[in-house]
């Protein structure tokens, strides 16, 4: 079975992670996984929460595919901002950050989310998975730098890691050899997984 998490920066997606740690949900998300072995499938937020699903039920998870994978990205990007502007914007309680996915512009983020999000990190010490891991990222991603998956699979466990960089790829990775690419990456982990079996 396949488990998709797609999470975009966006309200929505920020509410759903927020939701997920800040008001104790995780475990129910968690619960989606079925009796058999599960690839998740997890698109920018929704890759951090793939990596932490697969270490919250590594007996469930049988590969993981990252698409733009955003592990650690907002708390990382808040953290290099200047300790005078991470004051203010401490004191606004809220962080704006220009984009062309909104209507109005701008991604906005609470300091609680934030402050959660701070919680669930991966990327300062090895990640306990060890299954095969896929990760895909455009290099022209302006919205999760392409080397967040870098530096994902170079913490995973996993001796069975593999980096796709797609040249022109943008960060919703939307363009129909994109999403080729992508069925591709999973039937082949499909096929895999059947054959060890």
């Amino acid at each position: 079975m396949v488990l998709g998490l797609h999470c975009h920066c966006d309200i929505a997606s920020v509410f759903f992670f927020t939701l997920c740690f800040k008001m104790g949900y995780f475990n129910s998300f968690c619960s989606v996984f079925a009796s058999s072995l599960q690839i998740l499938v997890g698109s920018s937020l929704g890759g951090w929460l793939m990596l932490l699903a697969a270490i919250a039920r590594p007996e469930k998870t049988a590969a993981l595919v990252g698409i733009a994978s955003a592990a650690d990205h907002f708390v990382t990007w808040f953290n290099s901002l200047p300790l005078e502007t991470r004051k203010e914007l401490e004191a606004k309680g809220e962080w704006s950050l220009p984009t062309k996915h909104t209507e109005e512009g701008v991604y906005k983020f609470s300091m609680d989310f934030l402050r959660e999000a701070e919680n669930h990190c991966v990327l300062q010490s090895p990640i306990p998975i060890t299954c095969p891991v896929r990760l895909i990222h455009g290099l022209k991603d302006e919205d999760v730098p392409w080397h967040i998956s870098m530096q994902v699979a170079e913490r995973v466990l996993s001796p069975d890691v593999d980096i796709i960089l797609r040249r022109n790829g943008q960060h919703r990775m939307s363009e129909k050899d994109d999403i080729k690419l992508m069925v591709y990456t999973i039937d082949d982990l499909i096929d895999k997984l059947t054959t060890m079996v």
